[in-house]
């Protein structure tokens, strides 16, 4: 850190300079405007979540999605109750447990979604485009390894 940016960081309040209320207030500012646009588009934010989380993969757990998609598993369970109803998601046994039960996106849930993934990455560019393509990477990539560092610790 130059020594600028380490005397504004000494002069910084407390909330200006904790990381979880950067983040925080950083999340805020950046989702306000695509959660507009979710909404706009017949979805909550949770159900935006939720599909998003599916989009790449085979199956993930209801508590795995409950996870990624930063909600409580039993509302999550609700949320797929309806989304399993719009036919968006299904439900399937596990290969190896049969005790596990997986969600994965339908055929339907990935049309309904794949304009809101389009205009996700139209805003992500956005809101990066100012960083560059450099910076931008460094910061995903420092992203991911506070979650996977914090994630291991749970």
């Amino acid at each position: 850190m130059g020594a600028q940016a380490e005397t504004t960081a000494a002069q910084a309040s407390f909330v200006d300079d904790y990381l979880a209320a950067l983040l925080a207030r950083a999340s805020h500012l950046i989702s306000a405007e695509f959660h507009r646009i979710v909404q706009a588009g017949g979805f909550s934010v949770g159900e935006w979540r939720i599909l998003a989380t599916l989009t790449d993969s085979p199956g993930r757990s209801v508590g795995e999605i409950a996870r990624v998609a930063l909600n409580k598993q039993p509302t999550v369970t609700r949320m797929l109750d309806r989304m399993e109803a719009r036919g968006y998601v299904e439900r399937f046994a596990h290969a190896s447990d049969r005790r596990v039960t997986l969600v994965r996106i339908t055929a339907a849930g990935q049309d309904v979604v794949a304009g809101l993934l389009t205009l996700a990455k139209a805003h992500e560019a956005r809101v990066l485009e100012p960083l560059g393509a450099g910076h931008a990477a460094e910061l995903k990539t420092m992203l991911r390894r506070i979650i996977e560092l914090n994630e291991a610790a749970d």
